[in-house]
């Protein structure tokens, strides 16, 4: 059967794209793991000796089909997915020339398979290369502003994705490739009222990037990117500044798992430089700057969007209402926790993470974090959240005057992070 397979291998290159579909559709079959001929695709990528490894015939194919028609490429990209959870194949999807195809194609408003692609680029950003690399990549931009979307990925013309009539004019930009991103993550669930999907901005969703960004921001070059203030726009230069964290935090209650866990991830990573708290938890009227820098931008507001995953629909007293931010003040008796322990968890991580400095712990205070986590702990289920939630209320409650360590509780944190085996966000997908 092995040897079968390897004869459909130069079918990929055959001129006749209804060859190359069947050459593909039929291997795969065997890119899943697990699966009992899926050695086929490595076979040969382990180099020897000093030998550097070598990009084999069927990986640069299956990286050329996903520019291919779209039953093709459809294939190509799932094909990839599946494949990425091997480190030996990370070295050859994450090199420059693909990495900003991958990336222009899904800043395309227009491409059919961006979502797939985002896929891909989130199980490649679980290794720390690829991440290194996507924090500094540039990719060449046409502004498109007669066009529906403002800008056109010169790299990202393919089968499923054709380039703009009339072509706009002028020379491409390189432009820094993480803001665009933010950007397309954000516009990726703007949804017309009627559920009209060929009314919204874009073709894909786009929910895996909020795991690209979680995964970047495991770094500190990634977290410092997150909590640095930058144009609001990424094309305009002059526009006002805006931290990039602030633009995705609202979808912490968004319907789908994937972007929200996301999100709570990247918001928890940023939350283990002290210094960023203040940004983080200040209200968007107030302009903050995170040290040693001096430039400085609107406040993140983050809070509203911790607590409203782990607020449920309990009356509390008008004096205690009053101390909640306004988004979680009566709130209506349809208000459901969000259902995934995982993600609780991770918001009661991040709370007690913004609890290592004092002007942390004051601010939640002042701000009703103690009513809320305190019906959630009376509804909470799952052991291991009670117990955070336990540790934070000793945080919250506890006197000033005792000394505590900040630093210990970090690193138990930071600890516990690495010990999840079930986190969403690291988790390689398969298709």
């Amino acid at each position: 059967m092995e040897a079968q397979l390897k004869e459909l291998i130069p079918f990929l290159r055959d001129k006749n794209p209804q060859v190359r579909q069947i050459a593909l559709s039929n291997l795969l079959g065997q890119t899943p793991e697990g699966s009992p001929h899926r050695s086929i695709f490595y076979h040969g990528l382990g180099g020897a000796g000093l030998q550097k490894p070598k990009e084999t015939d069927i990986i640069r194919d299956l990286k050329l089909l996903c520019r291919d028609q779209l039953a093709v490429a459809h294939d190509a990209f799932r094909a990839l997915v599946n494949l990425s959870d091997s480190p030996l194949l990370v070295p050859f999807l994450s090199e420059p020339a693909f990495l900003t195809f991958l990336v222009s194609y899904i800043l395309n408003a227009d491409s059919i398979l961006a979502d797939l692609a985002s896929m891909l680029l989130s199980n490649l950003t679980a290794s720390s290369s690829p991440c290194a690399a996507l924090l500094a990549l540039k990719v060449p931009i046409l502004k498109t502003p007669s066009s529906p979307s403002p800008l056109f990925p010169t790299l990202s013309r393919s089968g499923t994705c054709s380039a703009p009539v009339p072509y706009p004019p002028g020379e491409p930009q390189d432009t820094l490739a993480l803001p665009l991103l933010i950007d397309a993550f954000v516009d990726g669930v703007s949804i017309d009222p009627s559920g009209d999907r060929a009314s919204r901005k874009r073709k894909g969703e786009l929910h895996f990037l909020a795991s690209v960004f979680a995964n970047i921001s495991t770094s500190p070059a990634g977290r410092t990117f997150f909590v640095a203030p930058r144009p609001t726009d990424p094309l305009n230069p002059n526009s006002t500044n805006e931290y990039p964290l602030a633009k995705i935090v609202a979808f912490t209650e968004h319907q789908d798992t994937i972007r929200r866990g996301g999100v709570a991830s990247t918001l928890k990573n940023c939350a283990f430089s002290s210094q960023v708290h203040r940004a983080i938890l200040s209200p968007d009227t107030e302009a903050v700057a995170v040290p040693p820098s001096t430039l400085s931008a609107p406040g993140i507001d983050a809070l509203p969007y911790i607590l409203l995953p782990l607020a449920g629909p309990e009356e509390l007293d008008l004096e205690d209402q009053e101390k909640l931010p306004s988004a979680l003040q009566f709130l209506p008796s349809t208000k459901k926790r969000d259902p995934d322990p995982v993600l609780r968890l991770t918001h009661v991580e991040t709370l007690l993470l913004l609890c290592t400095t004092r002007w942390g712990r004051d601010y939640l205070r002042d701000h009703g974090v103690y009513e809320i986590v305190r019906g959630a702990h009376m509804e909470e289920t799952v052991e291991k959240i009670s117990e955070h939630i336990e540790r934070l209320v000793q945080l919250l409650k506890g006197d000033e005057s005792v000394e505590t360590v900040d630093e210990s509780d970090v690193m138990r944190v930071g600890g516990q992070e690495e010990e999840d085996d079930d986190d969403e966000d690291n988790r390689i997908e398969e298709v």
